[in-house]
């Protein structure tokens, strides 16, 4: 990848709220996983592009559903399903921004990452995933997801690749 063009592009952080930052991840702890995060929104922020929130919403809304963040001017989709699009205005905003290219990261991989990544596919726009921006509850899960599955979806590079990338 040689360019992320802020134009065009937003970056999606997905479900970092603190009962999910402080799960057993692997390779990256949450912590992690919330310093590479932040420094993609900072890049994004300087650069002039969108950062979207995605966070998850439960009926019963356990301890720990708040963001690890403060969002400031940042667009917040609150989903109910594992992934950003089903149900929410995520698709209609970043058509109304005229994004056509959304970077990815967050907990976890697995699960409401890949969901949200394979429907951005799905509805066509160009993916990168931050590999190191993200983490899994397996391994396996996040090493199959960043080598096999996002590969064949879009571009997967680091967080330094990335920030490199944000022209």
């Amino acid at each position: 990848m040689t360019e992320i063009d802020p134009a065009t592009s937003a970056l999606l952080l997905i479900d970092l709220q603190a009962r999910i930052v402080a799960l057993p991840t692997t390779p990256y702890t949450g912590e992690e996983v919330v310093a590479n995060a932040l420094r993609l929104r900072e890049a994004f922020h300087q650069a002039g592009a969108p950062v979207v929130v995605v966070k998850v919403s439960r009926p019963d809304n356990p301890p720990g559903n708040e963001l690890v963040f403060e969002t400031g001017d940042d667009k917040i989709v609150t989903k109910y399903t594992i992934g950003g699009f089903a149900g929410t205005d995520l698709d209609e905003y970043l058509r109304g921004a005229g994004i056509r290219t959304v970077v990815f990261g967050g907990i976890a991989t697995e699960f409401g990452v890949e969901s949200t990544l394979r429907a951005a596919s799905d509805h066509g726009y160009d993916t990168v995933a931050v590999s190191d921006a993200m983490t899994a509850l397996s391994e396996i899960s996040h090493e199959n997801a960043i080598t096999k599955i996002f590969p064949r979806l879009g571009t997967v590079v680091t967080t330094d690749e990335a920030v490199a990338a944000l022209t």
